[in-house]
């Protein structure tokens, strides 16, 4: 009782000295509804299997729609590559890489604003324009008369593109605990190999009708897959779920005991206040919210590596073009099984650190293969299956492992943003990784995977290390009392600063 009377009173101290503006307000206020105990006792009448699978079905299905459209937007230039757009473009040298890297440097820029815009827009609205944004670049894309009609149409989609990656990332992140959020992010993470493997069945269908109307091949896969996403951003500005708090399909005792699970996990969302510069800094003083940059940094460069090259790659082996959009396709189905594989028992286990190594360890031996086998066509193909798989089934776990360790809305809106966008740089590298005249041996573009993903093992294993020491600090803080002058509220609004808070591993 005293504990509560003081945290009152130490908040009411606090809204004395506040300006008028009502959000503000709502963030000082105790946060009552959500604290005093385990909250499934707070609602005994509250199924909270039945709420997760409501939310299951609203949320990440939606999101995993948006960002596989994204990513085939994204990268569907490899396939069109492989049906002629070099040519007809008359692209020289390393001309049809320079049209990749420009993708990233907007892509990278617009990170950390996009995610400051997602808390001023609701997220229905926002993604939904950016996906239609993003849709029309692509149709427009198909177009393109020269070189130079290109790299604008993919500046303009780094654009539009940099705001959907971490904001559905940030959403997700506000709907579950830390404990079940890996099933959910590899599902969505999952999008990228759907993508790839959909991709490629679809560029196979669409270059067969080479030459109809009068356009090529190449042009069709921008035009449909464009017009496609457009037509599906309608639809999904009505089916994107917005924050917690903002939903209709949750009652209001459903939407307060959504609260109170994400609160006894991480503490206080801080929904409401504003993300300001100052804010910003406050975030980037934790040393982890740099490292996290370096974990996604790592794993980027062999992941678009594989995006962009692995067409061109599987064509290399001596296959036609129908034929290598087909075989592009069997990897991406993999690396879907494995990623969701390690994810849900990276869930059971409640262990994120051994599920990056693993899935590196598999993708660093497909590189080192195709690093040193040049004549044997199959170990070459099963080569790419180990390199699609081990990426894309680490990076999900990263991305979840940094962004559910960090609490609130301030600190994952930032977080978020910073770890992909700092990590995207990987991508300017990828593309310059893999040169026309390197081929078809890329012995070049394979050590820079090979050294990439050993600096993404160094910072994981940073960031492990790192957590590890900060969980031992404040338990044997806490045992010596050196957290007893804070009320529960107090701690709570730290988010994972707070003394009692303990990261994932």
């Amino acid at each position: 009782m005293s504990v509560e009377r003081k945290s009152t009173s130490s908040l009411q101290e606090h809204r004395d000295v506040t300006s008028p503006d009502v959000e503000k307000q709502y963030n000082l206020a105790p946060y009552l509804s959500a604290e005093g105990g385990d909250y499934k006792t707070r609602f005994p009448n509250i199924d909270e299997a039945k709420v997760i699978r409501k939310i299951d079905l609203r949320v990440v299905p939606v999101l995993c729609v948006l960002y596989l459209l994204a990513f085939l937007d994204r990268v569907n230039i490899s396939n069109a590559a492989v049906f002629g757009l070099k040519q007809d473009l008359k692209l020289e040298g390393n001309q049809f890489n320079t049209a990749l890297v420009v993708f990233f440097a907007p892509y990278v820029l617009f990170e950390i604003p996009s995610n400051a815009l997602l808390k001023h827009f609701k997220p229905h609205v926002w993604l939904s324009l950016c996906m239609f944004l993003f849709g029309l670049i692509t149709l427009l894309q198909g177009f393109v008369q020269n070189f130079g009609g290109l790299v604008a149409t993919r500046f303009f989609l780094g654009v539009v593109e940099s705001g959907v990656f971490p904001a559905c990332f940030y959403l997700i992140a506000m709907w579950y605990k830390r404990a079940e959020a890996q099933k959910r992010y590899s599902f969505f993470f999952s999008s990228t190999t759907l993508a790839g493997g959909f991709g490629g069945l679809l560029a196979s269908a669409i270059g067969k009708m080479d030459g109809l109307q009068g356009y090529r091949g190449w042009r069709w896969i921008f035009i449909i897959e464009g017009l496609a996403t457009c037509v599906v951003s309608a639809i999904l500005f009505f089916a994107i779920s917005d924050f917690p708090e903002e939903v209709a399909w949750l009652t209001k005792e459903e939407k307060e005991f959504v609260k109170a699970r994400l609160y006894e996990d991480v503490g206080h969302s801080k929904r409401h206040e504003p993300l300001t510069p100052k804010s910003v800094l406050e975030v980037f003083k934790d040393w982890k919210i740099i490292v996290g940059g370096f974990m996604y940094f790592g794993l980027i460069v062999p992941a678009y590596s594989y995006a962009y090259f692995a067409p061109s790659i599987i064509q290399s082996l001596g296959n036609g073009m129908i034929r290598t959009q087909l075989l592009s396709v069997p990897p991406w189905a993999c690396a879907f099984a494995l990623a969701m594989l390690t994810a849900v028992f990276s869930d059971w286990l409640r262990m994120r650190f051994i599920f990056v190594l693993i899935p590196t360890a598999i993708s660093l031996a497909g590189f080192i293969i195709l690093l040193v086998v040049h004549d044997n066509k199959h170990l070459q193909y099963g080569a790419l299956f180990l390199a699609a798989m081990g990426t894309y089934s680490a990076m999900p776990i990263i991305v979840c492992w940094f962004n559910t360790n960090l609490g609130g809305h301030h600190r994952r809106a930032v977080g978020t943003a910073w770890q992909v966008g700092f990590g995207n740089i990987g991508g300017i590298i990828a593309v310059f990784s893999f040169l026309a005249k390197d081929a078809p041996k890329y012995i070049t573009g394979y050590s820079i995977c090979i050294a990439f993903i050993g600096v993404a093992v160094l910072a994981n294993t940073v960031y492990f290390v790192g957590v590890s020491w900060e969980n031992r600090r404040r338990d044997r803080l806490q045992a010596q009392g050196a957290y007893d002058g804070l009320s529960q509220d107090e701690k709570k609004r730290m988010g994972d600063l707070n003394p009692d808070y303990r990261y994932f591993r």
